[in-house]
């Protein structure tokens, strides 16, 4: 049977150190299988930056911790923790650490980097920013970064205080069956490869057996989950990275016994209809016969 997954434990995480500071673990890639996925998780340490690059791919981002400058010739923006935001396809762009503490975020290419290609990545000339500003979706100089809080996955707070942390139709929370989903990056925000958004599971939240035409890929944030892919069982907890390729038929199921959440992307963006393959829908043909 072919592989269509990959699970990689946080304390198994292997950093290369690709330029001074700058550390990254390139969790999902070619390596693993992965088509229209890469995913890493960087760390820039305080004083140290990565020269002005640009890439053949779409990159999206979600800040862990710490904080960072990231500037483009169009616009410079601070990102702290809970911020995320897009780089589109080769726009040159500047990752900076100007702060006291290293900045950490989780970040989503698509389509995947190729090594025989130098990962798709080219440096350009430097260029002028101007000063950085924070994230603010109603400014349409930060137009392509957000901002999320775990209270802005709660059903019960959706205020307009908190729905204007958000731009669009990414104030809409939805919610079904203990599970609740807010996006992130999309097309509201100019993705076109790729999407970006926030999961969360209560205690007794279950999503049953599914496929996609796409890949998925989860960073596990809070709580822990029990996830199956193609029939092999895993406990995801905490900084665990999960990747699910198209066509892997996958279930999760909260291990409690409070919330689990989680940050996913999908690439390439789902179709407008028949996204989700679910078995149990199917299942009940199996046997019929043709139709006459």
């Amino acid at each position: 049977m072919t592989v269509r997954h990959t699970v990689r434990r946080a304390a198994d995480a292997e950093f290369a150190a690709p330029a001074p500071g700058y550390r990254r673990w390139d969790a999902v890639g070619e390596s693993t299988g992965a088509v229209h996925t890469g995913f890493a998780i960087c760390e820039l340490d305080p004083g140290s930056s990565l020269r002005a690059h640009m890439h053949s791919f779409e990159e999206s981002f979600y800040v862990l911790d710490g904080s960072a400058v990231l500037a483009t010739p169009e616009s410079s923006v601070r990102v702290v923790a809970g911020d995320y935001g897009l780089v589109p396809v080769g726009v040159p762009h500047v990752w900076r650490n100007d702060g006291d503490a290293p900045c950490r975020w989780a970040e989503m290419q698509a389509p995947v980097p190729r090594a025989q290609y130098g990962d798709d990545t080219f440096a350009v000339d430097a260029f002028d920013a101007p000063p950085p500003r924070p994230v603010n979706v109603r400014d349409p100089r930060t137009r392509r970064y957000g901002h999320i809080e775990p209270a802005n996955m709660d059903p019960a707070k959706q205020t307009q205080d908190l729905l204007a942390v958000s731009a669009s139709m990414r104030t809409a929370l939805l919610v079904y069956s203990g599970i609740t989903v807010k996006m992130m990056v999309d097309g509201e925000l100019g993705a076109r490869l790729s999407t970006m958004f926030m999961v969360q599971y209560d205690p007794d939240g279950i999503a049953g057996p599914h496929d996609h035409p796409f890949e998925e890929t989860y960073l596990i944030l809070e709580g822990r989950t029990e996830a199956v892919f193609d029939g092999e069982r895993h406990l995801l907890e905490p900084g665990d990275i999960a990747w699910a390729g198209a066509g892997c038929v996958h279930s999760f199921t909260n291990a409690g016994p409070g919330r689990v959440r989680w940050l996913e992307t999908q690439a390439p963006q789902p179709p407008s209809r028949h996204s989700y393959r679910f078995v149990r829908d199917w299942e009940p043909l199996r046997g019929k016969g043709a139709a006459s």
